[in-house]
């Protein structure tokens, strides 16, 4: 976009805030190479109440010794109907010297406004969808690059964990931990030394401290748990205890490239699973399972449910 003839009108869209930022200052950069921005910019807050006529004025207005004027819209997402009116219809026919962004978290494919951007061409709509699954630890290594450091995939996947999804939120930490780490490379020991938990612990990650064997990690996550969640736990580890079963068969025949395809799960989903399960003992696994059945009656009758779920980590992580 930087580089090649800018359109009209473009939309970010989607809850990726740093890619919409991203969006914004491309096009911002844009405008200040021609060394006139400060007469050809007009950034708004749409989440506040606008004047129809005088948004209509700066979108028609003519550049100032410049190519084009750029006019920013953030926040679209529920714009009001006179407004939305307005700038579909000007989206029909507009002026060919200014460049209007528009910024939302959602705004649906079926609406006139999405409709009357994406007519301009394919090019305006600039997908801003969040990063899901095995995605987002990449994303967060790139974004690491641009505070000049590198981030493992380790220490990703516990920013993530620590701090939450919203891009934003990552992105600010990324910055503080690249003033804050020395190395070249920020790893998982220097997350979990200057990342305050702020996001709620999401079962997965107690499942994968169990599986790692990593007991301390594990009763912490546990803790960290919504209260009575235990049974829901429960259910999910001895999903996980099954897939480590077959895991380690797969392996002992030389088929561990074909855990996904049995499981029925994606590859990132078992990225680590055939390394999990070398730390065990097949009957280590199967015991585990085994002791479930005691396990499940505990937790539907005993007042002592957690204590029972607790033991039950405990002799899973153990060794010997």
């Amino acid at each position: 976009m930087a580089e090649s003839k800018l359109l009209p009108a473009y939309l970010a869209v989607g809850p990726d805030e740093v890619k919409r930022d991203t969006a914004v200052e491309r096009l911002r950069r844009r405008l200040e190479a021609s060394g006139m921005a400060d007469f050809n910019l007009d950034e708004r807050d749409m989440t506040r109440d606008q004047d129809v006529d005088d948004l209509l004025s700066s979108l028609n207005t003519y550049p100032m010794g410049a190519d084009f004027r750029l006019v920013i819209l953030n926040g679209c997402d529920r714009l009001a109907e006179p407004i939305r009116t307005a700038l579909t219809d000007y989206l029909a026919d507009p002026s060919r010297t200014t460049t209007v962004l528009l910024t939302a978290g959602t705004l649906a494919k079926n609406t006139k406004l999405y409709k009357a951007i994406a007519k301009i061409d394919k090019k305006a709509i600039i997908d801003c969808g969040a990063k899901k699954g095995r995605e987002l630890p990449i994303l967060v290594q790139g974004m690491a690059r641009h505070h000049g450091k590198t981030i493992s995939l380790d220490a990703a996947e516990e920013l993530i964990a620590r701090a939450g999804e919203a891009t934003r939120m990552l992105d600010n930490e990324l910055k503080k931990l690249a003033e804050m780490v020395e190395a070249p490379q920020i790893e998982r020991a220097d997350v979990e030394r200057f990342v305050v938990r702020t996001a709620e612990v999401k079962p997965w990650d107690f499942l994968n401290a169990v599986a790692a064997r990593d007991v301390t990690r594990a009763l912490e996550l546990y803790r960290l748990q919504p209260p009575k969640s235990e049974m829901r736990l429960y259910s999910l580890l001895c999903t996980r205890l099954r897939e480590l079963i077959t895991a380690k068969a797969l392996d002992a025949r030389g088929q561990g490239r074909e855990l996904a395809s049995t499981l029925g799960l994606q590859g990132w989903q078992v990225r680590n699973h055939l390394t999990w399960a070398r730390r065990y003992t097949m009957d280590e696994l199967t015991g585990a399972l085994r002791a479930a059945v005691e396990v499940e009656q505990a937790l539907k009758g005993s007042r002592d449910s957690e204590v029972a779920f607790t033991t039950w980590i405990v002799q899973i992580c153990s060794r010997g």
